[in-house]
């Protein structure tokens, strides 16, 4: 790929390649893999119904009348241009000497249709492009040229106001028409190629930058998709192969272990969907390579009593789990909850524990010194069978006997680094099990997680009660006094009330949500473009809310707790266990309660500025009530308005429960490269075409294709054009997002 690594001062010109460099563009290959973002018809002016305030734009319009006049500086003049789409019109304003704006106003003559590029502002009401640059394709001195090319779509590419999408046009053929095919390898197979009938790349890229009609510009990137899927799902079927050729300890299941006698002192039937995923899981321990499962399940599904079948199946085997939680929070409820469910058999060496019983060990950071020396060393002797923690867990001095199974939790929290320092600990690759409570709609579970198997968890077991949800004005007073007194019913009936906030105290610039919504409002004219307005009220706080409470008439007698991320471990935990025994039935509090938070007695749930969440942390939120006999009541408060993203995520939060359902809507919404957690590696997305949400046949067929491939070529010593553009487009740094949800 010498032709494709070239630095492009040497092909463009050093002013080009500059401007280049501030969109990402230092090579010929980065040149060519920037793919125009529409076409236009030259035949057919630009709509000027949609041009956003402050979005840098070029247009296809036709030049109406122009006007040039003094300014009071008698050096400057300023040339007005009023050109149109035919139904509306856009001003052009020019600012320069008299000389050069009478030349301008020659060329842009009345009747002449041009390309015009610039950024959008407002003045006096109307939208305008101060100084734009401007091309006629009529400016072709050969007349037969000028002809072919006004009947030719045109690309428009992603432009800055220093480099319009013609000057990037211009550089992509400079740099694609001398190539040949041996300049540009193809990851794709020639016999993938021909029986699907697709275009070399090198076509294919001709196709996309120099189209002659709608139809080739379609066929190119229908080609440079099906690439995009199959470079991605070739480098997970390497990684689930690579996998499946390292040697693990084979765990079966033992009768008469811990784990039958667990099953045996259930409470409850487990559901068809929890017996089938058991058994999924329980055959996987026993073969002798490592299982690699994700488990993805409805908030409730009952996704921890199935891992801990699990990790007791390891203990049965000799081995031990390990139970990865991202907060100290949650870490603990785990340790309680699985201790309390397994009684006896966790008390093993105990007064009156089970005989051959095991032990459960929390560590997390903020522990006192001699309770971690003792968790350490449970660990490291193997005393403890089963080890829940949070990334204390990772720290160098933590060591285990025999590991043979990881439970990574809520796993989108977690970076590939992160979790590989665990299974490190192991002597030969432990079993991993990942889970999530964030439903994954099947398309992203195939292009993030195409190295794991999956199952899925969609049934709730009995017991647990229905939530309905409200969507809640908040500036209307009698919304707002039926809240509390809605509150106080429950209160007063045993029950518990979580009000979440999106900030922790009224001083805050910043708020605490993983997923905060952009805002639905446009920036004012001086802000850049994608700026949030300020709040025309401020966000909710906790301190703010909790006082309010306090004072409160329709709570009055009502002890109310605060929880949040700043405060201390000891803290949380005592605020968590006040709130659990009904001591302060109230708790003012941020997300921190948004995962594996379990008190069985939660029934409402009042949502602050519930526009200012995504839409699976509103689901997960709402999944912290109605765990019990009780049933729950979630009450959003909003002033968004209707006809907004922010009201569809709360109309679509409002109207179901379906966990699956909502991601889809989240998917529809969000960008795709945040839905594969590409925003949280800090470099783009690989994927410049491709779309999760639409392009699941292409997906679909390019799994098949790699998986095949991969099979009968694992290191891809035949297919080096292939094995260059996983290492090339799908490096360690960019790859970390296929580690995430």
């Amino acid at each position: 790929m010498t032709a494709l690594t070239t630095a492009l001062p040497r092909l463009v010109g050093e002013r080009t390649a500059k401007a280049l460099a501030k969109l990402g563009i230092e090579t010929a290959w980065d040149l060519l893999r920037h793919y125009p973002r529409r076409y236009g018809d030259p035949g057919r002016l630009t709509d000027f119904t949609d041009l956003p305030v402050g979005d840098h734009v070029t247009v296809n319009a036709m030049v109406v009348r122009t006007s040039l006049r003094s300014t009071r500086n008698p050096r400057t003049a300023m040339l007005d241009v009023t050109v149109s789409d035919e139904r509306r019109e856009l001003l052009l304003r020019f600012f320069g000497g008299r000389g050069m704006l009478a030349t301008r106003e020659n060329q842009l003559r009345g009747g002449r249709v041009g390309l015009f590029t610039g950024t959008v502002e407002e003045f006096g009401g109307r939208r305008m492009l101060k100084n734009p640059d401007f091309r006629f394709v009529d400016d072709e001195e050969d007349t037969e040229a000028a002809a072919r090319e006004q009947s030719r779509p045109i690309p428009f590419y992603p432009a800055s106001a220093a480099l319009p999408t013609w000057r990037i046009r211009g550089a992509v053929q400079t740099v694609l028409e001398p190539l040949h095919e041996a300049d540009v390898p193809d990851p794709v197979p020639f016999r993938v190629l021909q029986r699907e009938a697709m275009p070399t790349l090198l076509e294919a890229l001709r196709l996309v930058h120099s189209p002659g009609s709608e139809e080739d510009w379609r066929r190119g990137r229908e080609r440079l998709r099906y690439e995009e899927a199959f470079v991605l799902q070739t480098a997970l079927a390497v990684r689930r192969a690579e996998a499946e050729a390292t040697a693990a300890t084979a765990r079966p299941s033992r009768a008469g272990g811990i784990r039958e006698a667990f099953e045996a002192r259930l409470p409850f039937t487990l559901t068809q969907g929890q017996q089938e995923v058991v058994a999924e899981l329980s055959a996987e321990l026993a073969r002798p390579w490592p299982m690699q499962r994700l488990l993805q399940g409805e908030v409730g599904s009952g996704k921890t009593v199935v891992a801990l079948l699990a990790m007791l199946q390891v203990v049965d085997a000799g081995g031990q789990a390990a139970l990865l939680a991202p907060t100290e929070v949650l870490a603990a409820q785990h340790a309680r909850s699985i201790t309390a469910m397994l009684g006896p058999l966790a008390e093993a060496g105990m007064l009156g524990g089970a005989e051959d019983g095991t032990r459960v060990t929390l560590l997390t950071g903020s522990m006192p010194a001699a309770a971690r020396k003792a968790a350490l060393l449970a660990a490291a002797s193997g005393e403890a069978g089963i080890v829940i923690g949070t990334h204390a867990l990772l720290s160098e001095n933590v060591q285990f006997a025999e590991l043979g199974l990881v439970v990574v939790d809520e796993q989108h929290r977690f970076g590939v680094e992160q979790r590989d320092a665990l299974r490190a600990k192991a002597a030969t690759a432990p079993h991993l099990l990942v889970m999530t409570a964030t439903p994954i709609p099947r398309t992203v579970a195939m292009t993030v997680f195409g190295d794991l198997e999956t199952s899925t968890l969609r049934e709730i077991p009995a017991g647990r009660s229905p939530i309905r949800t409200f969507l809640a004005p908040a500036n209307h007073p009698r919304w707002v006094e039926r809240t509390w007194q809605l509150a106080r019913e429950e209160i007063d009936d045993g029950g518990r009330v979580y009000v979440v906030c999106p900030r922790i105290t009224s001083q805050d610039d910043d708020v605490e949500t993983d997923l905060l919504a952009e805002s639905d409002e446009p920036p004012t004219e001086d802000a850049p473009t994608g700026a949030r307005p300020a709040p025309a009220r401020p966000l909710a706080a906790v301190d703010e809310v909790a006082a309010l409470l306090r004072e409160h008439p329709v709570l009055e007698g009502v002890a109310v707790g605060e929880l949040h991320g700043r405060m201390s471990p000891e803290d949380k935990e005592a605020a968590m266990a006040a709130f659990a025994s009904g001591r302060v039935p109230v708790l003012v509090t941020t997300t921190v309660v948004e995962v594996g938070v379990d008190v069985p007695e939660a029934s409402v749930m009042v949502i602050m500025d519930a526009d200012r969440f995504g839409i699976s942390q509103l689901h997960q939120l709402r999944g912290r009530i109605g765990r019990g006999a009780r049933p729950g009541t979630c009450i959003a408060w909003t002033t968004t308005v209707d006809l907004t993203p922010a009201m569809t995520r709360l109309r679509a939060f409002e109207s179901t429960t379906d966990g699956f359902e909502l991601a889809q809507v989240d998917l529809e919404q969000r960008r795709e490269g945040d839905i594969l957690g590409a925003a949280q590696s800090g470099r783009g997305s690989s994927l410049r075409l491709l779309r999760v949400l639409t392009d699941t046949e292409t997906i679909e067929k390019a799994r098949w294709d790699a998986r095949r491939i991969v099979d009968q070529d694992r290191l891809l010593m035949d297919h080096p054009a292939l094995l260059q553009a996983i290492t090339e487009q799908l490096d360690p740094e960019r790859a970390e997002f296929l580690d995430r949800a």
